[in-house]
């Protein structure tokens, strides 16, 4: 299987209150997760990003608070106190340009021997959009309109370069970009930076299947990663591509314990840590869309509906949206909806509001022993529901340990990991082959 790390960060699962918490934006929080995923022969480390402080209420999220740095610089040095471990920067392709990203991406795959790894993602966000020239304009169906043509672009800028060292003209010409001239970084020694997509959408897979290496996707059940998995692998051949040449990789959450019992009570105490009475108001408010402060956390559901089309939360979708542009039209995903199933949970089991939060929004996705842990990671490769995982620790540095420490072990002894690493580049990591010259 595959293995990365995700920097927990601004995550709303991240445990600050616990004292071994650390800083979000201090460079010794990324090295220490760094260095211990690469101590655990981890294929890549992973990096989210923020475009805009996000608000909720009229104020910054709290989570956001200490601001969030921008990827790819941390990455470039992490790329100096690390040898073998991919590095992965998630960058917009709506609020950049082909260019001067391909060049960042470039540099990076240079300074790091062939490591580098671009998660793309997009937006139609007009909160965000406010922070750039272009604004949020895009609708849902153009962003990925536009991200295509600009991973194709990039490739372009990259194969500009032969592999023997020699520069070529470039022009592309499309109805998103025309960009021409001369790219001024050689051919990196991986051919091209990995691409990756997040998204579980149609569009999101069908984009993944025709231009990326890596799907950074979420399901919470064996059956439901397995129709993921079968779904996204079905749609490669159409783009002349074969099963191994994507990676789906989940992002999952893992809590260890010296057996299930301790590590269930463990992972009941971190949901609890999670949703505090103030974080679960402000889940409530993101579904009911309206302030929510009068309300006691350890008290009922409010007994009000959801305001539709409510600008409470601003820089992240609205909980239960399925997309900025179908807010409250859904009458089976919205928080119409939600309202509806949270009201017919809490009745069903006496949940207070806390209570409930905290049983439909925080929920981990291995939790046991070590040798539980990676007995049922092992099963969900087997069975086709994933080909490796991004764990998302609920510490900030030190969620990996226990991972590291106790379940990859289990993992090199039965064969399901790597015992050392065989390659330097992370397409070797990954078993991607390097991407035939186009020039």
């Amino acid at each position: 299987m595959h293995l990365a790390a995700h920097f927990p960060g601004v995550n709303n699962t991240t445990v600050w209150a616990d004292p071994r918490s650390r800083s979000q934006i201090d460079f010794s929080s990324f090295e220490q997760l760094a260095r211990t995923a690469e101590r655990g022969k981890f294929d890549f480390f992973f990096l989210a990003e923020g475009l805009r402080l996000r608000e909720h209420n009229g104020r910054v999220h709290d989570l956001d608070v200490v601001g969030r740095p921008e990827s790819l610089t941390v990455l470039n040095a992490l790329a100096a106190v690390t040898e073998r471990l991919g590095l992965a920067a998630t960058v917009n392709a709506t609020f950049n340009e082909p260019y001067e990203l391909a060049r960042r991406l470039a540099t990076l795959d240079h300074l790091s021997g062939g490591r580098a790894a671009w998660n793309v993602v997009t937006s139609s966000d007009a909160f965000t959009g406010e922070n750039f020239r272009r604004g949020g304009y895009l609708d849902r169906a153009d962003r990925y309109v536009r991200a295509a043509e600009f991973v194709a672009t990039a490739r372009e800028l990259w194969d500009s370069w032969t592999p023997d060292g020699v520069s070529r003209p470039f022009a592309h010409e499309g109805p998103q970009f025309t960009v021409s001239g001369e790219f001024t970084v050689p051919r990196s020694p991986q051919g091209h930076p990995v691409v990756i997509q997040a998204g579980d959408s149609s569009e999101g897979r069908e984009f993944a299947a025709s231009a990326a290496d890596i799907i950074f996707t979420r399901h919470g059940t064996l059956e439901a990663g397995r129709d993921f998995y079968a779904d996204v692998k079905g749609r490669l051949a159409a783009y002349g591509r074969e099963a191994d040449s994507l990676k789906i990789m989940p992002g999952v959450t893992v809590v260890v314990g010296d057996n299930d019992a301790e590590a269930q009570e463990k992972a009941a105490e971190i949901r609890r840590q999670q949703v505090s009475p103030q974080n679960a108001i402000l889940a409530a408010e993101q579904i009911w869309g309206t302030d929510l402060s009068a309300y006691d956390p350890d008290g009922p559901l409010p007994d009000i509906d959801p305001v539709p089309d409510s600008r409470i939360t601003q820089g992240r979708v609205r909980y239960g949206d399925p997309s900025p542009s179908s807010r409250l039209r859904s009458s089976r995903g919205g928080p119409i909806s939600i309202v509806a199933r949270w009201r017919a949970l809490a009745e069903a089991k006496g949940l207070s509001l806390r209570g409930t939060v905290i049983e439909t929004t925080t929920r981990q996705s291995f939790i046991g022993s070590p040798r539980t842990v990676a007995a049922e990671l092992t099963a969900f490769v087997d069975q086709r529901a994933a080909d490796g995982f991004i764990l998302v620790p609920h510490l900030t540095p030190g969620g990996l340990d226990d991972i590291v420490d106790r379940v990859v072990p289990l993992l090199q002894e039965s064969g399901a990991f790597r015992s050392g690493y065989t390659g330097s580049t992370l397409r070797s990591h990954l078993g991607l082959r390097e991407p035939v010259w186009k020039g």
